[in-house]
């Protein structure tokens, strides 16, 4: 069975954010983190080579594929920022659509900057997400 290639590491976080945040990414990083420590409780941590996490869980799938992934995070995409999180749930989407200028994926939250989003209402994001993995996972 493959090995999840994203684990947690000992590399810089900051190294990564000068590494590849442009003036504007760099602030909304650091703004990011604040939140991010905030609503986790828990530091910032580099997982695989572009991943800032908070926190982690196990899973396991139905496939019988198991790991660790952080609780949540956020990587930088070249001129997006992407925000991971779980928004499956009804009180999640609606959460969604009053967030503000994004595009979502499955569980990536992508944007230009922060002040495109409200943050009162992505900070509920967060800790919905949060909510919704520790339910499904343990």
């Amino acid at each position: 069975m493959d090995q999840n290639k994203t684990k947690a590491t000992d590399a810089s976080v900051g190294d990564y954010i000068a590494s590849r945040a442009n003036t504007q990414q760099s602030s909304d990083c650091r703004d990011l983190m604040v939140l991010l420590e905030k609503v986790t409780e828990q530091p910032a941590k580099m997982w695989g080579p572009s991943i800032v996490g908070y926190g982690s869980y196990s899973y396991t799938y139905d496939s019988g594929r198991s790991g660790e992934a952080p609780l949540t995070g956020f990587a930088i995409r070249g001129r997006e920022l992407v925000l991971y999180l779980s928004v499956d749930s009804e009180p999640q989407q609606t959460l969604l659509s009053g967030l503000g200028k994004y595009k979502m994926g499955k569980s990536c939250l992508y944007f230009k900057q922060l002040a495109d989003l409200d943050l009162s209402i992505l900070e509920q994001l967060i800790r919905g997400s949060i909510t919704e993995l520790r339910q499904r996972y343990g």
